[in-house]
């Protein structure tokens, strides 16, 4: 996080709301179609956490605008779950069908600590984030409940970032496709450990080497069930249809992307000489 905020010129260890991008969610274009289209995910606060005591005076036009949009999915990740019940909408039920809510859990003690909790709170979509992932975790005791739709792994990056095994990797792999739990493994991190040698990868690399370990795996698919303004159900063919470009086809990332943004780098002549 530190690292990533670094690089648009900000402090990570400042909390702020941001000024252009807080509503981009409502934004138009000039025929008044929305930006962000039906059936998108949006991530939401990625370098930092939706319930941070500082965001509580912000939180609520947060979930204003995420009401709005019931037509669109909404990622929402925090170390903080039991934060969680006392900042909810006072008209949140048991949950809204676009919100899927994901605890992190690093390593085995904060996975006994979070996930609990995540099994007690109301909301209709449930997931894991092993991310940096920096210990083994066994979450077999928790998949029985059928909450859990999916379980994204990821190694650790950037400066001084601790190793990442395979066989950390497989073991929570092998647990999830058991239940039939779709498991994402994103990314080898900076330090990869198999067979105990210690590979040292870099940038897209990491996602490269995911992909092509087979140890992602798609399980029961989420049903998330969209609707217009106006509550009336999403047709699929209405719902937006992710396009991956040629480099997205080796992607680890690619289960969980909303798709390429056709940025042209895939037909670069550097790439295709690649």
């Amino acid at each position: 996080m530190y690292y990533l905020d670094s690089l648009r010129d900000k402090d990570g260890s400042q909390i702020y709301r941001t000024k252009a991008g807080f509503k981009y969610p409502l934004s138009k274009n000039r025929d008044g179609s929305y930006k962000v289209k039906s059936g998108e995910m949006l991530r939401v606060c990625m370098t930092s956490d939706f319930f941070l005591e500082e965001a509580d005076p912000w939180r609520d036009e947060a979930w204003a605008i995420i009401k709005q949009r019931p037509d669109v999915k909404f990622y929402l990740l925090t170390k903080r779950p039991e934060r969680v019940a006392d900042h909810l909408p006072l008209d949140w039920g048991d949950g809204w069908e676009n919100v899927m809510f994901n605890v992190s859990c690093e390593n085995q003690k904060r996975a006994d600590e979070r996930i609990p909790i995540l099994l007690e709170l109301p909301f209709k979509h449930k997931g894991i984030m092993c991310a940096p992932y920096i210990g083994p975790v066994s979450i077999r005791k928790y998949l029985p409940s059928g909450q859990i739709e999916q379980v994204l792994c990821d190694g650790e990056n950037y400066g001084g970032a601790r190793p990442c095994h395979y066989e950390w990797v497989k073991s929570l792999r092998d647990e999830c496709a058991h239940h039939n739990v779709t498991f994402v493994f994103c990314g080898t991190g900076r330090r990869f450990v198999k067979d105990g040698k210690l590979y040292k990868l870099e940038g897209s690399v990491q996602t490269e080497q995911a992909h092509k370990s087979g140890l992602s795996f798609q399980g029961k698919p989420i049903d998330f069930k969209l609707t217009d303004e106006w509550g009336y159900p999403m047709e699929k063919d209405s719902l937006y249809e992710p396009y991956f470009g040629a480099r997205c086809q080796t992607c680890g990332m690619r289960p969980i992307c909303n798709g390429c943004s056709k940025c042209g780098k895939c037909s670069s002549p550097k790439l295709k000489s690649e």
